[in-house]
């Protein structure tokens, strides 16, 4: 277990209450500063943060009030919080966006960058580290820590911490099995950037993705796919080795040119982890994107 200081205020319910019934008790003060402390977003039950007055508590919870200057809100087109406490925040990253900077001197803004100000807004000195990537057109959940030691940790410690990772991905053609495990041997030419998949042990690294055929649409499918393994670019090579590449996928397919579509149809639906400070896992969701479902209506020559 990762173990970490902080001057944060931890109380523990001792009998069922609301929220700011709870903090006037314990803490004191008028009902509206107590307000405003929750809408700094500053107070997490059980390690989730929580900003209703009306917030039902339960013996044994936990309530914390988080020593920063406040959690402000984030408002970005690309980038949207799904889950924040003192240890991590979870986004749901839009297609187009970069998870990270390619260069140290690159100008670019990032889920990074992004994630970077608006830690800063609520505390000068705070900070948000890079766990995990998703490509520049996946859309999904990514997970950061909040402290570089954390980082490390949970780098050190991924395939432990992981339970499942969940993808959507709209794929080419119509499958000839409905759900599959694919196996294969990954190996990464750096000279173009390519990952390249074969079937039999020839040296290169394990890669295990097992999928399943949600809806057949047309000339389209509609897939869910759980990794076993975390190669780079995983599920694109995977399903392109299968005749079945992602829609619009420029590298392992046939791009925007066959595509139906204005974007990589490949989506992180959904990550399961032990959080590595509470020891509980936890679940992080994004939707599938509506325009996922509705691809062969794009399509001049869909059915």
């Amino acid at each position: 277990m990762y173990k970490k200081k902080k001057n944060d205020t931890t109380l523990r319910v001792q009998a069922n209450a609301e929220l700011l019934d709870f903090l006037m008790t314990k803490v004191g003060g008028t009902r509206t500063s107590l307000k405003n402390l929750l809408g700094r977003r500053v107070v997490n039950v059980n390690g989730s943060v929580q900003t209703r007055h009306d917030t039902p508590l339960h013996t044994g919870d936990t309530v914390t009030i988080v020593a920063t200057r406040g959690n402000a809100e984030l408002k970005h087109p690309k980038l949207r919080v799904v889950y924040e406490d003192d240890d991590l925040i979870v986004v749901e990253k839009k297609p187009g966006l970069l998870t990270a900077p390619v260069s140290k001197d690159s100008a670019e803004t990032t889920a990074l960058s992004i994630l970077r100000q608006y830690v800063r807004r609520q505390d000068r000195k705070g900070e948000v580290y890079l766990v995990h990537r998703l490509d520049r057109e996946t859309s999904g959940v990514l997970v950061f820590a909040k402290s570089q030691e954390l980082r490390e940790y949970m780098r050190t410690y991924w395939a432990e911490l992981v339970k499942d990772r969940c993808y959507i991905a709209v794929a080419e053609g119509v499958f000839a099995k409905q759900e599959d495990t694919i196996t294969s041997w990954f190996t990464e030419d750096n000279r173009n950037a390519m990952v390249y998949s074969s079937p039999v042990d020839d040296g290169g690294q394990k890669a295990v993705t097992q999928y399943k055929v949600l809806k057949t649409m047309g000339n389209y499918s509609l897939v869910e796919l759980h990794l076993e393994t975390g190669r780079t670019n995983q599920i694109r090579v995977h399903l392109a080795s299968i005749g079945h590449p992602v829609v619009g996928d420029r590298k392992y397919g046939h791009g925007n040119d066959h595509s139906p579509l204005d974007r990589l149809a490949l989506h992180a639906k959904e990550i399961a982890l032990i959080h590595p400070v509470t020891e509980k896992v936890v679940r992080f969701n994004a939707p599938t994107p509506k325009l996922f479902l509705t691809v062969n209506r794009h399509d001049p020559d869909g059915k």
